[in-house]
């Protein structure tokens, strides 16, 4: 055997393997967005005041007008809106390129979904009150544009959300490497529609902010364990091997 040939010799898996530093670099900053964003609003909910509920309450009335430390949430979630998209365009979509149309859905949903530009357009999307202050009624909240904006771009988020993991799952099929996730990419988006579904019929009595925080909880495990994969199947052949032999790969 050519030994010298061998081992130059490029396959399918080494041209799939060099991505362009933007898609890791990428995938790391919205992995660490993420992490921050889900510690930024289980934290808040601590300064809120004795009146603030967080199984009835939302997690925007603790960026409502007037609610304390606002500026903190909102510039998180802003950074995280912003990692998100940029990492659907910059790193997703080199990975799924190959997945054809579904993996254009993919990307430009999950762009526009509620993790995405939801978050990006937090500055704007404050209601006009937070509901554990005095006087402060749901009406009042939704009064203002911010709050306005904030009821409609939150249903629709997660219904592009939910579209964006119907899409990535069949993407997911067609691309090298990718495949053996498209049954937990389905499953996540079957479990997301429940907890969808639960938030709005709680909200009667009382449930509705615990919903939404699991959908927050659950919408940015995915998006990290989607970051990882690309970390994944982007690493260098050797650090790849080495997580494969550690029991990563599973």
């Amino acid at each position: 055997m050519d030994r010298t040939t061998s081992v130059s010799a490029p396959t399918a898996r080494d041209a799939v393997a060099k991505p362009s530093p933007h898609v890791r670099r990428w995938a790391w900053a919205v992995l660490l967005t993420h992490i921050v964003f889900t510690a930024s609003w289980l934290l808040a909910a601590a300064w809120q005041g004795p009146r603030y509920n967080v199984f009835s309450q939302t997690i925007s009335d603790m960026y409502a007008d007037g609610a304390p430390g606002a500026w903190f949430l909102i510039i998180v979630f802003t950074l995280s809106g912003l990692a998100l998209v940029v990492f659907a365009r910059a790193s997703l979509w080199p990975r799924l390129r190959q997945g054809g149309t579904p993996a254009k859905a993919a990307v430009l949903l999950l762009a526009l979904s509620i993790f995405g530009l939801g978050d990006l357009l937090s500055p704007f999307e404050r209601e006009g009150c937070p509901i554990a202050a005095r006087g402060c009624t749901s009406d009042l909240q939704t009064a203002t544009f911010g709050g306005a904006l904030d009821a409609v771009l939150s249903t629709l988020g997660v219904v592009a959300l939910i579209a964006a993991g119907f899409c990535l799952a069949s993407a997911t099929k067609r691309v090298p490497g990718w495949s053996d996730y498209t049954r937990a990419t389905r499953r996540a988006t079957i479990a997301m529609i429940v907890l969808f579904v639960l938030d709005g019929a709680t909200q009667s009595i009382g449930l509705s902010g615990m919903f939404e925080r699991l959908i927050a909880l659950a919408g940015a495990v995915a998006i990290i364990t989607l970051a990882r994969i690309v970390l994944r199947t982007t690493a260098p052949r050797g650090a790849e091997e080495s997580n494969g032999s550690s029991g990563l790969r599973s």
